[in-house]
């Protein structure tokens, strides 16, 4: 079989996540593991193997030293594609166009089993070419991501208990882009050096109820959509982090005079960049402030019954040096009503910070140059959503969440959407860069 046709076979097993756990199939999970030992054989020989947290799958391939190894995080898991409308079948891995158009579209064939795949293809064929590795090389693939972590958190939990401390974490996160910031012709291969914090909040109306023919001047729905509205209204202030400075200062170098002092003197100019960057889209708006967005509304169970509690489910992106804390204290000023309840469910303060210089990100630059274009810069980035890599930045401070795929701007936005795809010879690059990660 072909790279392409693992792949493919791999994609087609619909290992999703649910947020109960009783609705997982368990199935699709034990297909994907012994499809992994049937496909890579070399893989499950000499690489030692474990089960943890009852899906997750942790790898170790012995190197010539175990001091200071490297850790590849990827995860099995998908997310549900219900009642989303695919121009091609979620679960067909199909291969559409010819040559260097070719597309798979899969669900998962970007987050994250894009990655899993070429690391397990990079594995493959140096075992098969007799490479040992340097130090150790952990690969750590959770079952959960999409929904809880529960696998990465009890696979970091065993690798600080028996005393590993490595060298570089790799997981996903930002890719190979064009445009990403502003003045910068060449291709930025988004490294991310942090990410944000991630949390839910309640926001909860409750009234006496009764029978909707008769509603009181303002039930609790409409106390709910009165503070819904006024949270968008008074967004989180901009600002810059310290990851999206250096994104600055390092792209600053690649861009017009006039254009590159102002992004290196950003701590003069930074009122004028975060209003840029927040005009600018979704995505650089969400570098420059932390983000809240209703994402599920619940009210009365009946058409003519009032509500007797109405909840808004609100999902919060925190910036690096924001709190949970800081989070409820702004939607309580934003929301400026004590009728409604503000209640946190779960929620992470940001990763700390990696850093951009030194060993580690040099190993990741040489492979991104050598084996994506050496025309890429590889620029410190604030990845924006949350990753497994989280659990793991007790064990070093040495955590980058990059993908190595040059994706489009359509392609991002397919990322837990319908027609998620990812073009045939943007992913075999993707295995190479591996393999020199590994050989590096």
């Amino acid at each position: 079989m072909t790279p392409v046709e693992r792949f493919r076979e791999l994609l087609s097993i619909p290992t999703v996540s649910r947020t109960d756990p009783a609705e997982v199939d368990d199935e699709a999970f034990a297909l994907f593991h012994a499809a992994l030992e049937r496909l890579y054989p070399l893989v499950h020989a000499r690489l030692e193997r474990e089960v943890v947290a009852g899906r997750s799958l942790l790898y170790r391939w012995a190197g010539r030293s175990a001091d200071a190894p490297l850790v590849l995080l990827a995860h099995q898991d998908v997310v549900p594609v219900d009642g989303q409308v695919w121009r091609h079948p979620p679960f067909a891995a199909e291969v559409v166009g010819e040559g260097m158009d070719a597309t798979i579209h899969a669900r998962g064939a970007i987050d994250d089993k894009g990655a899993l795949v070429a690391i397990l293809e990079a594995v493959e064929a140096a075992l098969a070419d007799g490479v040992t590795p340097a130090t150790d090389v952990w690969l750590a693939f959770g079952h959960d991501e999409e929904t809880r972590g529960s696998g990465a958190r009890a696979m970091a939990a065993l690798l600080a208990e028996r005393g590993v401390r490595p060298a570089l974490v790799l997981d996903e996160g930002g890719a190979v882009v064009d445009g990403a910031v502003p003045g910068v012709a060449a291709p930025t291969a988004m490294i991310g050096v942090a990410e944000r914090g991630s949390a839910t909040f309640d926001l909860v109306a409750r009234e006496a109820g009764g029978h909707a023919s008769t509603p009181p001047r303002l039930p609790a729905t409409a106390r709910l959509a009165r503070a819904i509205d006024r949270l968008r209204r008074r967004p989180f202030p901009r600002r810059l982090t310290p990851p999206v400075r250096a994104m600055l200062a390092t792209a600053a170098a690649h861009t017009a005079p006039a254009l590159g002092a102002v992004l290196r003197n950003a701590a003069v100019t930074a009122p004028v960049l975060t209003r840029v960057f927040a005009a600018l889209g979704p995505e650089t708006n969400a570098l420059v402030r932390t983000t809240a967005v209703v994402t599920r509304l619940e009210g009365s169970s009946a058409d003519n019954v009032l509500a007797t509690t109405a909840r808004a489910s609100v999902n919060v992106r925190l910036l690096t040096g924001d709190t949970l804390a800081d989070a409820a204290t702004h939607l309580r000023r934003a929301i400026a009503d004590p009728l409604v309840d503000i209640e946190l469910r779960r929620g992470d303060d940001p990763s700390p910070v990696s850093p951009w210089r030194g060993n580690a990100w040099r190993r990741l630059s040489a492979a991104v140059s050598s084996t994506l274009g050496g025309d890429v810069v590889a620029l410190p980035y604030l990845q924006l959503g949350a990753s497994d890599s989280r659990f793991y930045t007790g064990l070093t401070d040495a955590v980058y969440r990059f993908a190595p795929f040059h994706l489009t701007r359509a392609e991002r936005d397919a990322l837990h959407a319908p027609d998620e795809r990812i073009r045939v010879d943007v992913w075999l690059r993707g295995i190479r860069f591996y393999r020199a990660l590994l050989e590096s």
